[in-house]
């Protein structure tokens, strides 16, 4: 009898996959723009139809309703009854009742956004698909500031079949430094080690994180931290 508790008890213990987990801060060097689209008819159209490439709904299909769910339920805002068209322009930060946060996957695909420039020099093929599979981003919500502190305006020009047109949009800001903390996951990969998500959160001072990071939004510096 002893010997079958000692062989159950084996089988329920191991084995187990080794991830390591490491805590960071990324202190913000210029504006954070939320980058969430503040219709509910517009992220249905347009962001929910990229939630098929999120690495959970691959595995769990079903989770796609649940995830489009709390989405809209984070995109709180001051909505009057005769809200027009250019209230669809302006881009927005998750709000709950304690804050505004960003979302995991904005960390993470900032990551994997920064793999895949630096394939080529960091000489890892098919590093931002590495990553999707072997790092990952805590906590679900990331909280950035307690409230916006105002919206950033600015033009944007684009070329139609009519022609050229110049709209106005606008987002959410926060004033830096607004520091997050965020913790990240790895699971142990011969190519993807801890140097190389050094290295990404390092372009991470140049590229940025949020809306128009092109305009250089978003920048931040970051460390390690117990």
């Amino acid at each position: 009898m002893a010997r079958r508790k000692t062989k159950k008890k084996e089988q329920k213990d191991g084995p187990r996959i080794p991830f390591e987990r490491k805590k960071f801060r990324l202190s913000f060097t210029e504006r954070v723009l939320g980058s969430l689209p503040s219709s509910d008819e517009v992220f249905l159209k347009y962001i929910a139809p990229n939630l098929d490439k999120d690495t959970r709904v691959k595995e769990f299909p079903e989770l796609k309703e649940e995830l489009i769910k709390e989405e809209l339920q984070t995109l709180k805002r001051d909505k009057k009854e005769d809200e027009d068209e250019r209230e669809s322009m302006l881009t927005i930060f998750h709000k709950k009742d304690d804050g505004i946060y960003l979302l995991d996957y904005q960390v993470k695909g900032f990551i994997k956004n920064s793999g895949n420039v630096l394939k080529d020099i960091l000489g890892i093929r098919a590093l931002r698909s590495k990553i999707d599979n072997f790092v990952f981003v805590y906590p679900r919500y990331i909280k950035i500031a307690d409230k916006p502190d105002g919206i950033y305006v600015r033009s944007l020009r684009a070329q139609t079949a009519q022609g050229p047109r110049i709209c106005i949009a606008g987002s959410e800001y926060v004033e830096p430094p607004c520091p997050i903390e965020i913790e990240i996951e790895l699971l142990p990969h011969k190519e993807v080690k801890w140097q190389i998500i050094y290295a990404l959160l390092d372009y991470g001072s140049r590229l940025g994180i949020g809306q128009f990071r092109n305009g250089s939004f978003g920048r931040f510096t970051w460390e390690e931290i117990k």
